[in-house]
């Protein structure tokens, strides 16, 4: 049994995510959030769900005990957020962090609106922690699965990409995380 904790739980694509894990009976999934009531999915009677702030470590930590995947897609201060969620996860013994930043984050000159998804991805990166960070391009609401991938390091490709494209990559990445350890992948709908 892989035990998962979603950070972000009440997030659009967090929640496309806890839908098409639901029926998933390897997983125990616990839903980290500020506020439960933003949850609208259709049973999460099997889910353990935990009100709290990013920023309050000791909380974290507890919702972080016991982990072996924690999934990240935040807003607000990134870095920071970054920061508190390694911190928890080593002190608690997390194998395994998705985070979620931004496309665009390598370019120079970076856009300053992108600087927060950067930094928080460079303290990712630096953590030590397998990690899998994801820089989607614009989302879409579109009902379609369809996407690629791209190193670090390589050109980043097209403009947009589904939410539901991105909540189906960061779950295969929860089925098999030792396949997509220490990448950084710009992620994106092909030909867009």
């Amino acid at each position: 049994m892989t035990n998962v904790l979603i950070i972000g739980a009440g997030g659009g694509i967090a929640q496309i995510v806890i839908d098409l894990l639901l029926d998933n009976k390897d997983l125990n999934l616990t839903l980290y959030l500020r506020n439960a009531k933003k949850l609208v999915n259709k049973d999460l009677s099997k889910c353990r769900i935990v009100e709290g702030d990013v920023m309050d470590l000791e909380k974290l930590k507890e919702a972080t005990k016991g982990q072996d995947i924690v999934y990240a897609n935040l807003t607000g201060d990134l870095e920071n957020m970054a920061k508190n969620i390694v911190k928890a996860m080593k002190e608690t013994g997390g194998k395994h962090l998705i985070f979620i930043s931004s496309i665009g984050i390598y370019d120079t000159p970076i856009k300053s609106v992108l600087v927060p998804y950067r930094k928080a991805a460079d303290v990712v990166e630096a953590s030590g922690l397998d990690y899998t960070i994801l820089r989607p391009t614009w989302f879409t609401t579109t009902n379609e699965v369809d996407y690629e991938t791209t190193r670090k390091g390589e050109p980043e490709k097209g403009s947009v990409i589904s939410r539901k494209s991105l909540a189906t990559l960061i779950t295969k990445i929860m089925e098999s995380p030792e396949k997509y350890a220490r990448e950084n992948l710009g992620v994106n709908k092909p030909n867009s």
